[in-house]
């Protein structure tokens, strides 16, 4: 098994080894020898006729891993999605929510569903434009027949047939202004977003699931009513059974909405619950925790419960107003205690016990019906309001210039105001403990509602009998809404916020994706839009550099290969003396001749930092140079010759991509390299520079474009780079033979309609093995017909099928160009047009007609004529000539055809412009308008001093001045001379006062009260934001005299060493914040003189505190008491002196915890964080056993080892000792030890290594209420010497505490290792090594044992201490938080 295990060292696959590759001519080819072998073999078996598919199976997929496969396209699954005739993002579409029913019927229902979705404002995107009055249902109908009964792609569907839905092609924010009719006679139309046809095919996908899930749960349903119908003999049970489930499958068939199907399915489980029964011999049986209404129910009390008045259903039903209230409700004679003593049993054994529980059962029931649940549900979403305020922690870390400054403070802001992404910062912030958040009705409303339900459920009766039924049934509805609904649709509002606000941000972030994407490449300056030059410009790149590596120029050709690289590190020198000099000269000279030799049309250079401005200048010298001193040797394409600064993010992006070593020689594999040639090749070719990061590795995600992108996941975020790549791509299509000769260029290939990685891969193999250039569109599809030559074997086995070749093949463009520019073959001038082929026929015949027109022969090329004279088509009048042919339904895609003859693929994409001044600023600093502008906040560092002015250094690099009239601190008056006040290094909050963007400096004003209490820079301040101070200060007052008793009880000792410190718990953990892990200080303890704490950082944030027990003192007086003691006792071990505790102690523990913190199978993060990075890995080594350690946050002082065997994560917990490593009560001297034994053991039995862990125990709460101290969870024996009785307290910066529990539980000895599994009581277990001892004395005050005041036990417990009873240390004992997983 230890086999299995990820060891970078240890593990190692075995591979056969492969001989050298005759004739290696690339990279690529190396790498593709490195992986399958010889390529020479599989060539001579393939020019053989042999099939070698079966010697393929065999060594591919015997001889690599599954993830290797994957990423090359190349598992069973990629196989069988590249052989079935259907466009692959509908594959992979229906592979989720499978085959969609075809009837008329089924389309009719979902078109209509779709079409209420749009139009109700539940899509925020869509709620507040008219799209009800401007989109057609019979339009959405028409799109789901094309896309799931012919299985055409969206971008098709878009460009092919925009007669059949010609209302779902408008952007739905500016619906006056889109009309496809009106830019028919455009030139050049503008390219479009079809954001209303993606958000369809998403609102299809998500009906497709909820059927499927629909048609799951009747069945399931079914099958379960079957079986609990068996089991029941009692006739009143059956019939009410069958009335339940019939009630429950009709809420199930009217669903319309996942929370609607909840509803139904949370009712059906409530009534129907999973048995017991049915676990078959050999199995496991599941622990099944019975909730208060099951045992209600089991005793009997469901009779009471139908007492009552009216059930669940019939309350709802009348509070929907589905049914009217028609009969009155009749109160029983007897009063409801009588009525619930008939009922009385062994469990509720009097009335009031009978009638609570029967309460219970009824309001259960109120609030997981359906159609209560619809009812509370529209009067609560849309209408509930949000409040805001800070944390007291959040008080001071919010201040002015903080990312939350905005959503510190907000009242009652009803749900639907929140319209951007400020919800995913409230819910960041409340995750950081920063912010409280408050989620009610408005009173008015709350008030109304309760008066609807006392209105539908209560009686009318005014007898004793009737007002005691109802105070009952009052009892009922307050605990139903209270305690269950108003609960319920508070998260379900904070999920609805999350959904509205990550939409938002999707549409934002491909907003700006779209922005980069949609621009043209660059244009020379002797050429206009409409020229039908296509050529790109040559481009010479430049990437500055420090010197190592050096600032490097790159040339490439118009096609983005690299001709010639040029090291330059003396350009940029600065220095004056004579040999930097001349070397500065030498380099200006090398440049100068770089560029006459290779002639580029513009030079851009990316946009690192300040020194690019400077190399700028430099590089301007040079070209003045060269036109003064050579100018017969610039060419007319240098003519006005301009340098433009691009970003160097995607470069940066490029340079650490796998695709970049793939693409380009050993030679050009330096980094910078790679930057200058992403740089260039985005100016030439934005759409496939993106594109090319969007292969396997997804490297385009690590874009940052958008402010609030991390709130997205990598899946969401993919799906938005897909919709938009597809988008692009598709309107400007790609240039097959340019793609051929230049490998690069096939990037973008993946998007086109019909295709997708796979596919796209499978079609760009036929296309490169080929070995010649494209002539016709009919060359990328399978042709069976012809004899079988080496180029039909390509296009069997590669080639397109039919449907997805009239998917792709309008945006496949076939002309004379790359190396095909050469040839002299006769193409067909209509695969150089966005024509269909399906239009061919079409097109021909406007061309003839046109033709004819001018009394031409027959016998000439009518296409060639009218490209050659546009004029006649542009003076055709489309309509009457559509109605001359009748074919009136075609007049849209006539106008396309008309602009394709004229120019065939014209270039739609905005054209390029040079970056403004502010945009260079922005690009070169860093910064943005919301961080760097006039009335901003920045934090800046004090670089020099003068009498009447200070140079401050932006954290961006930029320079701020400081005047000494703008500098006012509150006791400003009387400063004469800045130097008195600020020194080399200070650190202030200024507000910037102005900025010069031409060269590079701001101006700064320092006002100490305005940086308090200034809040007007915050952008766009909420409406709802105001701030109330009096809550917080109630909290302050308390937090105060939490403080004040916490110094109180602190006593300063008088002990002189170089790591003690008279500081409290809080202040020495500060003290050490900024600390490496493993240093240490010395402190008073809060037991008292007699002891001592050590505090020991362990990692950022998490803190632990050792008690050191003093004796052999001398209690004459206060200060022989306040001296330290002449031994030290930590656990057994006992100490003569401080420095003794350090030698022996201390130092051995810190060496082993930085061992630990070292070792390669280390992970930072929280265990959840950790959690995500291992399951990344299995599903990158699905075959092995993944595994790493990290320290815990929940329980400082402990190391958590995490391995995943199959799918989920399993933790154990490992003690850090100065001698070693406690694993499975085992100690270690290295950790290689441990992990040998882990390897070798790590599917023992649970027998043998105890119980499974259920909860952990022995947890104490992290701050005392009483001190407000740092008296964390008591570590024990775990960094302790030999002893058992050492006791930890720790401290945690509350990072990963979702599971953390605020008590100790069980009472056990537990053993002496970490990890182990010591069964407590039933659903209770010790917490593992390393943690502290409970108390055995009596407790005292706030229940921890001992008889200190501080409250920590000082008993002689075992190795893990004797552990206390929640009960009675008063802290919440709650079972979930004591979970450990």
């Amino acid at each position: 098994m230890a086999d299995f295990i990820v060891d970078d060292e240890e593990f190692d696959v075995k591979r056969r080894k492969s001989t050298k590759a005759p004739e290696v001519l690339s990279s690529s080819l190396q790498e593709a020898h490195d992986i399958f072998g010889d390529p020479q073999q599989l060539i001579e078996l393939r020019k053989e006729g042999l099939d070698s598919g079966e010697w393929r199976n065999m060594r591919i997929k015997d001889q690599f891993e599954p993830s290797v496969l994957s990423e090359k396209y190349m598992t069973d699954k990629d196989e069988q999605i590249q052989a079935l005739d259907v466009p692959e993002r509908i594959q992979i579409s229906e592979k989720c929510t499978g085959s969609p029913p075809l009837n008329a019927k089924s389309i009719d229902d979902e078109s209509t569903w779709i079409y209420d979705q749009l139009t109700s404002g539940i899509i925020p995107f869509y709620g507040t434009t008219d799209l009800g009055k401007s989109i057609s249902r019979d339009d959405i109908r028409n799109f789901l027949e094309l896309h799931h009964v012919q299985m055409f792609d969206i971008p098709f569907i878009a460009m092919y047939r925009k007669e059949e839905c010609l209302s779902l092609l408008k952007d739905p924010k500016h619906l006056e202004l889109e009309d496809e009719n009106q830019d028919k006679n455009k030139n050049k139309p503008e390219l479009k977003w079809h954001r209303l046809l993606w958000t369809i095919q998403d609102l299809d996908r998500k009906w497709l699931l909820l059927q499927k899930r629909k048609s799951a749960l009747k069945s399931y349903n079914k099958k379960r009513f079957e079986v609990e119908s068996q089991c029941i003999s009692e006739e009143t049970r059956l019939t009410l059974n069958q009335q339940l489930f019939e009630s429950v499958m009709k809420s199930l068939e009217a669903a319309k909405s996942e929370r609607e199907v909840d509803d139904a399915d949370a009712k059906f489980n409530l009534h129907f619950p999973l048995g017991e029964g049915g676990v078959d011999a050999g199995q496991y049986k599941r622990p099944k925790r019975k909730s208060l209404y099951s045992i209600c129910n089991k005793a009997g009390l469901w009779h009471a419960a139908r007492k009552f008045g009216y059930s669940s259903e019939q309350f709802g039903l009348q509070l929907s107003l589905e049914n009217m209230r028609m009969d009155e409700l009749e109160d029983a004679k007897e009063t409801p205690e009588e009525m619930a003593s008939t009922f009385t049993c062994a469990m509720f054994d009097t009335p009031q016990a009978v009638l609570k529980g029967a309460r219970h059962m009824a309001a259960v029931e109120i609030s997981w019906e359906p159609c209560v649940r619809k009812y509370v549900r529209s009067n609560y979403l849309d209408i509930t309001e949000i409040s805001t305020n800070p944390t007291l922690e959040g008080n001071v870390a919010i201040d002015a210039s903080h990312q939350f400054a905005g959503v510190k403070w907000l009242k009652r802001k009803p749900l639907n105001r929140f319209e951007d992404a400020q919800w995913l910062l409230i819910q960041k912030a409340e995750e950081e403990k920063l912010l409280q958040v408050t989620i009610q009705l408005p009173e008015d409303r709350l008030n109304k509602l309760i008066s609807d339900f006392n209105e539908y459920y209560l009686s009318d009766g005014v007898s004793k009998s009737a007002q005691l039924w109802n105070e009952q049934r009052k009892l009922i509805l307050q605990d139903a809404l209270f305690n269950f609904l108003l609960p319920s649709m508070e998260k379900e509002a904070r999920s609805l916020l999350t959904s509205r606000a990550k939409h938002w941000l999707r549409v934002e972030y491909g907003n700006a994706l779209w922005n980069q994407v949609s621009v043209g490449p660059y244009q020379r300056k002797e050429n206009d839009s409409s020229s039908n030059n296509e050529a790109a410009p040559k481009v010479m790149a430049c990437f500055w550099g420090p010197g190592n590596p050096a600032t490097t120029f790159v040339m490439l050709d118009s096609s983005g290969e690299v001709l010639d690289v040029l090291y330059a590190g003396s350009l940029t020198l600065r220095s004056l003396n004579a040999n930097d000099e001349k070397r500065k000269k030498d380099e200006q000279e090398r440049i100068l001749k770089f560029m006459i030799d290779h002639q580029p049309h513009v030079v851009v250079l990316g946009g690192v930092n300040l020194s690019c401005t400077r190399l700028k200048d430099d590089i301007y010298e040079i070209i003045y140079k060269m036109v003064e001193e050579h100018p017969r040797d610039v060419g007319a394409d240098m003519d006005g010759l301009s340098i433009v600064h691009g970003d160097e993010s995607l470069a940066r992006l490029y340079e650490n991509s796998r695709i970049s070593s793939d693409q380009l020689p050993m030679q050009l594999q330096s980094g910078i390299v790679k930057k200058a040639v992403a740089l260039g090749r985005y100016l030439q070719n934005p759409l496939a520079m993106v594109a090319t990061l969007c292969g396997p590795g997804r490297e385009i995600l690590s874009w940052n474009i958008s402010a609030f992108e991390h709130f997205l996941t990598p899946d969401e975020k993919y799906e938005v780079v897909e919709q938009v790549m597809v988008d692009v791509t598709n309107q400007v299509g790609i240039d097959l033979n340019l793609a051929i000769s230049h490998e690069w260029l096939f990037a973008p290939l993946q998007f086109i309609s019909g295709l997708g990685p796979r596919k796209a891969a499978s079609l760009q193999k036929m296309l490169v093995g080929f070995g010649e250039a494209v002539y016709t569109r009919k060359d990328m599809s399978k042709d069976t017909s012809n004899p079988p030559t080496l180029k039909d074997k390509f296009k069997r086995k590669y080639g397109l099928d039919n449907r997805v070749f009239i998917n792709a093949c309008g945006f496949l463009r076939v002309r004379l160009s790359g190396s095909a520019g050469s040839c002299y073959a006769d193409i067909d001038l209509l695969d150089d047009t966005r024509i269909n082929p399906e239009s061919y026929q079409l097109a021909e015949q406007l061309a003839k007609d046109v033709y004819d027109v001018e009394g031409r022969n027959d016998d000439d090329d009518v296409v060639g004529f009218v490209r050659e004279h546009p004029k006649y088509l542009k003076n055709i009048d489309v309509e009457e000539y559509a109605k001359s042919k009748r074919c009136e339904k075609k007049i849209i895609t006539l106008y396309d055809i008309r602009r394709e003859l004229i120019q065939g693929f014209q270039d739609w994409r905005k054209k390029y412009e040079e970056p403004t001044q502010d945009e260079e600023f922005y690009m070169i600093t860093g910064g943005t308008e919301d961080t760097l502008a006039e009335g901003k906040f920045v934090q800046t560092t004090v670089r020099r001093v003068q009498v009447d002015r200070a140079q401050l250094a932006l954290e961006c690099g930029l320079t701020g001045i400081l005047m000494k009239a703008d500098y006012h601190p509150d006791d400003w008056r009387g400063i004469s001379d800045l130097s008195d006040r600020l020194n080399e290094g200070d650190i202030l909050t200024c507000k910037i006062k102005s900025i010069q963007k031409k060269s590079y400096r701001v101006f700064l004003a320092y006002r100490e009260s305005e940086i308090r209490n200034d809040r007007s820079h915050i952008q766009n301040l909420d409406t709802y934001y105001q701030e109330d101070w009096k809550s917080l200060q109630s909290e302050q007052e308390k937090a105060q005299k939490s403080m004040q008793l916490e110094k109180k009880n602190f006593k300063p000792r008088m002990i002189v060493h170089p790591r003690f410190q008279n500081i409290s718990a809080d202040e020495s953990m500060r003290l050490l914040s900024d600390k490496d892990p493993g240093e240490s200080i010395f402190r008073p303890s809060s037991r008292g003189p007699s002891h001592l704490s050590l505090t020991l950082k362990i990692y950022d944030g998490v803190y632990a505190h050792k008690d050191i027990v003093e004796g052999g003192k001398e209690k004459k007086d206060i200060t022989s008491i306040l001296r330290i003691g002449k031994t030290l006792t930590i656990g057994e071990d006992t100490f003569e002196d401080l420095d003794e505790v350090v030698d022996r102690y201390v130092d051995p523990l810190v060496a082993q915890l930085k061992a630990m913190l070292n070792y390669r199978k280390f992970r930072r993060g929280t265990k959840a964080e950790v959690d995500a990075l291992l399951k990344i890995e299995k599903l990158e080594n699905p075959a092995r056993i993944v595994y790493s350690f990290g320290v815990s946050h929940e329980y400082p002082g402990t190391i958590i080892l995490t391995y995943i065997r199959s799918s989920n994560p399993h933790h154990e917990l490992v003690g850090v000792y100065p001698k070693g490593f406690k694993f499975r009560k085992r100690m270690f001297k290295k950790i290689d030890q441990l992990v040998e034994y882990f390897q070798r053991h790590v599917n023992d039995p649970p027998h043998e290594l105890g119980p499974p862990i259920r909860s952990v125990a022995a947890i104490v709460p992290m701050r005392s209420p009483a001190t407000r101290g740092s008296s964390g969870a008591s570590v024990g024996g775990g960094w302790g010497g030999s002893t058992n009785d050492g006791e930890w307290r720790s401290q945690s910066s509350g990072r990963d505490r979702s599971s953390t529990s605020s008590s100790r539980i069980g009472r056990n000895d537990m053993g002496n290792f970490p990890g182990a599994k010591v069964q407590n009581s039933p659903g209770k277990e010790a917490f593992p090594g390393g943690w502290g001892t409970g108390g055995s004395g009596s407790g005292s005050g706030n229940g921890w044992g001992g008889k200190s005041n501080d409250g920590w036990g000082q008993g002689s417990g075992g190795a893990y201490g004797d552990v206390v009873d929640p009960r009675a240390s008063g802290w919440d004992s709650d079972p979930k938080r004591r979970r450990f997983r």
